[in-house]
C-alpha cells in the first residue's frame, strides 16, 4: 500500500467542492449510512451553506486514563477508572494489529484523504441493491472523529447528538476529518484511533484490550490475537468473546479472511490463525476498578476522600472525583505493606469479620504523620456482617464512622497539660476511691463548669496518695480529676487540640467538661494514633499522611500536600510525658502484660462507661498505633456478653482486650526497626517548676490555710484526721509535703491531726473537700465506678 504522508492531502479540496455538488448528495448519505430520505430539502445552496458553517478545526479530545493508587513499595493498591486505558505509542502496537485494523475498517486508509470516495460509492451500491444500510463508508479519521466526540459529551443528550444519523452530523464529522488530516500524518491518526477504541468487556485502547484478553502487551500480538481485536471495534459487546464465544469467532475468522484477501497474510497464516482457540478465558485479566475491589478497601476509600478535597483536583468533590478518575494519574501512599499485614494478622488473631463487636487499628509513623496500616475485622461489602463504614477515620469522610468515645486514653493529655504548667512527675495527690466532685468549679476556655451531683470513683486498686507516674500506671480516676481541677481544663483542651483530637462526629471542638479527663466525645484511631505518635516524636504532632507523592500520565510529579507538621509540645513536656507512660508498661502498670522487646515502650489504657468501648494507644519512637474494640451498632451496649473472636466476653477493658491487638500489631510491624529507647526527661522536668511550701506542721488549720495562700496557692482541707504526732486537731502535713514544694496556683491539701504518734496518712474513702462536675440528668442505671451525671460523656477509667 502507498503511504501518503502527512503533505500529500490528494483529494481532500477537490472532496468538500464535490460535497456541494447536489449530485454527490445521494452518495454521501449512502456512504455514510443515510438513507436518501435525509437529504431532504437540502439543496446545493444550503449543503454549501452548511460546509461554511462548520468549524475549520478540531479540538483534539484529552484519552480518559485510568489512574492508579500504589503503596509505599509500589505495589498496587487500586486502579481508579472510567476507561480501563493505557495509551501507547504506534511503534509500541504490533505491525500486525496495524495490518489488521486497517484491513477490516479501512484498508485504503493510506491511499486516501479524509473521505474513502471509493469506498462511499461501493457502500452506495450495496445499500442500495439491499434496499437497507448494509455497510458504511466511514473512514478510519472519521471514525476517531466521531469517537472523539461521544468522549467529549458529558450528557445522554450530548452522547445522542454525537451518534444521531443526520445529514448535519454526518457533514460535520466529514469537515472534522479534513481537519483531522491536515493536522495528523496517518499513523499518528491510527495511533490515535487504537488508543481510542472501545475493545469490550470494559477495555478501552489496544494495550489495555492487549493485557485483559490475553495478558500480553499490544507489541506481542499474534495474528489471532489480532484478528479478534481489529474485529471487537465495529461492535464491542456484540463481538465480546465473554458475552459470545461463537459470535467472537465468526468477526474474528472474518477479519483473517479480509487480510487474506488483501494478501496482508499468506494462505498458511490465515489457515493456521483460523485454527487457533479465539480466547483462553481462564486468562482473561479482570477489570477490577475502583477501591472496592482493592485488597486494601478501606485505607483506599480514604485516601481518596482526601484527594476529593484537594481543590486543585476540582471545584467540588464531583469534579475532582471524575478528574481522578480519568486523569492518567500515578498516586504513591504512605501504606507499608509489611505493616498493613502485620496489623492484619493482629485483627486475624484476636477477632473476626463475624463479631458482634468491632475491632479497628491504625498505625501511624512519628515525626511524618505516615499512615502505615489501618485494619479492622469487619470486611469491606454491603452482605451480612459486612459494611462500608471505615472504623478507623471521621465523619467528614466519605465512609467514616465517626469515632468511639476514649476514655482514659485521654488522661494522657492532662499529664502533658500538667507538666507543661510544671507539675513534677512525682505530683503527689490524695486521691480515694471515691470523691464528690458536686458543684465543684473547673476552669474552662471561656469560664468555669460544674457538675451539680457528681462523685466518680476509681475503677482500679490503687496507692492512696499517689504520683503522677503512679496515678498513671493504675489509671487512677481520682488522681486525674483533681490533677485536672488544679491544672484546668483550657491547658488540656487546647493540647489534645493541636494534637489534632477534636469531635469525629461533630468536627467540633471535644467540650470542656468536668469528667474531660476520663474521656470527652468521639475520637477515632488515626486521630489517637496520630496524637500519641507526637509524643514519640518529642512534641511535633504531624496530621495524617496518605498521598506522599503524584505523577501526571507524561511522569511530571504535580504538587502533592507533604508533610503537615508543628512543634505542638516543648521536648521536654513529650519526654516528661513519655517518661510517665513508658512506666504504664513495667511491671505495676495497667499496660505491663503487653511490654514486648527491647525498645521502650509507652501507652494508655481507656474504657468507658459499661464498656461500650475499650482503647488501647501506645507507641515506640518509631511507630504509634492506637486500637479499639467496640460496640458500633445502635443503641450502643456493654461489651461483655458480646462476641469477639468468635467467643463471648466475659471482662472487657483496655489492656486485657484492646491491648492484646495493639500488641500483635506493633510486635509485628517493629520486627522491621531497630531497637529505641525515650529521650531521658531533664532534671528540671521530673522536679517540676515548682515553689516552695512554708512549713505549716503544728499550726491551726485555718491559720495554715491562710498562709499558704499568701505564698500562691490554693488550699483544700482533708475531711477526717490523720494519725500524727501533732497535736490533734492541728496541721498533721500537708499534701504535696513542705519539701517537695508545689507549682504556682496548684491546690495544697492540709491534713488535720488525730494527736496519735503514727505518722501514717488515713485510708479514708471519705471525699475530699475539693473538686467538680459538669451538669446533665442521671441515668436510671447508675455504674458506682463511672461519672453518671452526663449520658453524653459517660466515660470511666482505664483498665
Amino acid at each position: 500500500m502507498r503511504v501518503r504522508e502527512k503533505d500529500d492531502r490528494g483529494v481532500v479540496q477537490s472532496v468538500v467542492l464535490f460535497l456541494g455538488v447536489s449530485v454527490l448528495s445521494g452518495a454521501l448519505a449512502a456512504g455514510l449510512a443515510i438513507p436518501f430520505a435525509g437529504l431532504a430539502g437540502f439543496t446545493t445552496e444550503k449543503t454549501s451553506e452548511t460546509l461554511q458553517d462548520l468549524p475549520q478545526q478540531f479540538d483534539e479530545v484529552p484519552l480518559k486514563q485510568k489512574s492508579t493508587i500504589l503503596a509505599a513499595d509500589g505495589s498496587l493498591i487500586a486502579t481508579l477508572a472510567e476507561q480501563n486505558r493505557v495509551p501507547v505509542k504506534l511503534s509500541q502496537v504490533a505491525p500486525i494489529m496495524q495490518k489488521a485494523m486497517v484491513a477490516i475498517e479501512d484498508d485504503r486508509f493510506y491511499e486516501h484523504g479524509a473521505l474513502d470516495l471509493k469506498g462511499t460509492l461501493r457502500a452506495l451500491l450495496r445499500n442500495q441493491s439491499e434496499g437497507t444500510v448494509q455497510q458504511g463508508g466511514s473512514s478510519i479519521t472519521q471514525q476517531y472523529v466521531k469517537m472523539s466526540l461521544v468522549e467529549k459529551a458529558n450528557t445522554p443528550e450530548e452522547v445522542a447528538a454525537a451518534t444521531a444519523e443526520t445529514y448535519q452530523r454526518k457533514v460535520a464529522e466529514l469537515r472534522y476529518a479534513i481537519a483531522v488530516e491536515k493536522e495528523y500524518s496517518k499513523n499518528e491518526i491510527l495511533e490515535k484511533y487504537l488508543n481510542l477504541a472501545n475493545f469490550g468487556d470494559g477495555a478501552w485502547g489496544i494495550e489495555a484490550a492487549s493485557l485483559h484478553y490475553f495478558q500480553v502487551h499490544a507489541s506481542q500480538l499474534t495474528l489471532p490475537q489480532a484478528a479478534l481485536l481489529a474485529g471487537l471495534v465495529k461492535n464491542p459487546t456484540g463481538y465480546d468473546p465473554t458475552n459470545d464465544m461463537k459470535r467472537a469467532k465468526d468477526r474474528r475468522d472474518v477479519v483473517i479472511r479480509r487480510m487474506l484477501e488483501l494478501k496482508v497474510i499468506s494462505l498458511s497464516q490465515a489457515n493456521s490463525a483460523l485454527k487457533t482457540p479465539v480466547i483462553d478465558l481462564t486468562k482473561i485479566r479482570p477489570n477490577k476498578l475502583g477501591c472496592a475491589n482493592s485488597k486494601y478497601p478501606f485505607y483506599c476509600e480514604y485516601v481518596v476522600a482526601q484527594l476529593k478535597q484537594n481543590k486543585a483536583f476540582g471545584k467540588n468533590e464531583t469534579d475532582a472525583g471524575n478528574y481522578l478518575k480519568t486523569a492518567g494519574l500515578t498516586i504513591r501512599t504512605s501504606l507499608d505493606p509489611k505493616i498493613q499485614a502485620a496489623a492484619q494478622k493482629s485483627i486475624n488473631e484476636h477477632s473476626k469479620a463475624t463479631d458482634q463487636a468491632i475491632a479497628a487499628i491504625t498505625i501511624v509513623e512519628p515525626g511524618t504523620g505516615l499512615v502505615k496500616a489501618m485494619v479492622q475485622n469487619r470486611t469491606y461489602g454491603n452482605k451480612r456482617g459486612q459494611t462500608s463504614y471505615n472504623l478507623n477515620v471521621e465523619k467528614s469522610y466519605a465512609g467514616g464512622y465517626g469515632g468511639f468515645q476514649n476514655g482514659s486514653t485521654m488522661k494522657a493529655f492532662t499529664i502533658a497539660a500538667a507538666i507543661q504548667k510544671g507539675f513534677p512527675l512525682n505530683y503527689k495527690i490524695n486521691s480515694p476511691d471515691r470523691i464528690d466532685l458536686s458543684g465543684k468549679k473547673f476552669s474552662t476556655c471561656s469560664g468555669t463548669t460544674s457538675a451539680p451531683s457528681y462523685t466518680p470513683g476509681n475503677s482500679t486498686q490503687n496507692v492512696p496518695v499517689p504520683t503522677m507516674i503512679q496515678a498513671a500506671q493504675k489509671s487512677t480516676n481520682t488522681y486525674f480529676l483533681l490533677l485536672s481541677q488544679q491544672v484546668g481544663l483550657c491547658p488540656i483542651a487546647k493540647i489534645a487540640s493541636s494534637l489534632g483530637l477534636y469531635d469525629a462526629q461533630s468536627g467540633g471542638a471535644l467540650d470542656q467538661v468536668v469528667s474531660m479527663t476520663l474521656g470527652v466525645g468521639y475520637v477515632t484511631p488515626v486521630q489517637m494514633a496520630s496524637a500519641y505518635a507526637a509524643f514519640a516524636a518529642r512534641g511535633m504532632y504531624c496530621k495524617p499522611w496518605l498521598v506522599t507523592a503524584i505523577k501526571g500520565p507524561n511522569g511530571k510529579a504535580i504538587n502533592a500536600p507533604g508533610a503537615d507538621c508543628k512543634q505542638a509540645l516543648a521536648p521536654e513536656v513529650a519526654d516528661g510525658v513519655n517518661a510517665v507512660l513508658h512506666q504504664v508498661m513495667e511491671p505495676g502498670g495497667t499496660g505491663a502484660r503487653l511490654k514486648f522487646g527491647r525498645s521502650d515502650l509507652a501507652g494508655k489504657t481507656g474504657t468507658i462507661t459499661d464498656n461500650e468501648a475499650v482503647w488501647y494507644a501506645g507507641y515506640s519512637s518509631k511507630l504509634a498505633a492506637a486500637s479499639v474494640v467496640a460496640d458500633a451498632s445502635l443503641p450502643y451496649r456493654n461489651l461483655i456478653g458480646q462476641t469477639l473472636d468468635g467467643k463471648k466476653m466475659t471482662d472487657a477493658s483496655g489492656s486485657g482486650t484492646a491491648g492484646p491487638l495493639w500488641q500483635t500489631a506493633m510486635e509485628g510491624a517493629l520486627a522491621y526497626y531497630p531497637t529505641t529507647k525515650f529521650v531521658a526527661p531533664s532534671d528540671k522536668t521530673v522536679r517540676g517548676d515548682v515553689k516552695d511550701l512554708p512549713f505549716v506542721n503544728g499550726m491551726n488549720p485555718e491559720d495554715a490555710a491562710n498562709k499558704i495562700r499568701q505564698a500562691g496557692f490554693e488550699v483544700a482541707i482533708a475531711p477526717g484526721t490523720v494519725n500524727s504526732e501533732e497535736t490533734a486537731g492541728t496541721v498533721a502535713y500537708t499534701t504535696p509535703r513542705q519539701r517537695e514544694g508545689a507549682p504556682e496556683g496548684s491546690t495544697v491539701t492540709i491534713h488535720i491531726s488525730n494527736g496519735t504518734q503514727k505518722n501514717q496518712p488515713s485510708t479514708s474513702t471519705t471525699p475530699p473537700a475539693t473538686t467538680t462536675k459538669p451538669p446533665g440528668k442521671p441515668p436510671t442505671t447508675i455504674n458506682p465506678n463511672c461519672p453518671p451525671w452526663n449520658p453524653k460523656y459517660p466515660n470511666c477509667g482505664g483498665r
